[in-house]
């Protein structure tokens, strides 16, 4: 896998992926940005909850439950001091469907966090990372 990231101005950047993708990522006007994007930290964290999504989705269609609708809420903290590394990131899902299973939604997400998720898994390696879910029956 590739990437590339391209100084734009100020603290702008504008990161290019190998699959001919691009995000502008930018600071906080504090830190002289324009605020024209998200922070590369955030980026981060979007990445993580988008590689779990994408397994629990996954694992939940192959186990035959009828997902109408999925997402997951991430809530992080980051260390005080430099290098402000992620401490603690809680996962929150929400599934809605019909006649979803709560066992099968538990272990989606397990299999994710232990198994699947190269995202959280490395982001694991320094941070606690916590999971729940609850279920919107239709």
């Amino acid at each position: 896998m590739k990437a590339r990231i391209k100084w734009v101005e100020q603290v702008s950047f504008l990161g290019e992926t190998e699959s001919g993708h691009a995000v502008l990522m930018d600071g906080a006007p504090a830190a002289g940005g324009r605020n024209l994007g998200p922070r590369p930290m955030e980026m981060l964290l979007l990445g993580a909850g988008g590689c779990t999504s994408f397994d629990v989705i996954s694992i939940l269609k192959k186990s035959r439950q009828a997902v109408t609708d999925c997402y997951v809420e991430l809530d992080a903290e980051r260390a005080a001091d430099d290098p402000k590394i992620f401490t603690k990131i809680h996962m929150h899902f929400v599934v809605t469907g019909k006649d979803i299973k709560s066992e099968v939604v538990e272990r989606a997400i397990k299999l994710s966090a232990e198994k699947y998720c190269s995202a959280s898994i490395m982001l694991g390696k320094t941070a606690d990372i916590t999971h729940d879910f609850e279920i919107v029956q239709e």
